[in-house]
């Protein structure tokens, strides 16, 4: 498993994410800043954990976002 901890208040809706991950992201069309799917808010560092089938992508986006505000951990059982 993974866990990938978004800040969303620093986003500065890029769209990386929605490209290179779209089972996990998406836009809001509200204000134009990514949506973590299936995350949890928690003082606004948004988490959700995932299979590793979605760790290469993920880390790929974490990697090309501008702003920094998504980090991807594997989790260890």
């Amino acid at each position: 498993m993974i866990q990938i901890v978004y800040q969303r208040k620093k986003c500065i809706g890029c769209n990386y994410c929605i490209e290179l991950a779209p089972e996990r992201w998406m836009m809001n069309k509200k204000d134009g800043k990514s949506v973590l799917l299936g995350s949890k808010n928690k003082k606004g560092f948004y988490t959700a954990e995932a299979y590793d089938e979605e760790y290469a992508a993920n880390k790929a986006l974490a990697k090309v976002c501008p702003v920094k505000v998504i980090h991807i951990n594997k989790l260890s059982l």
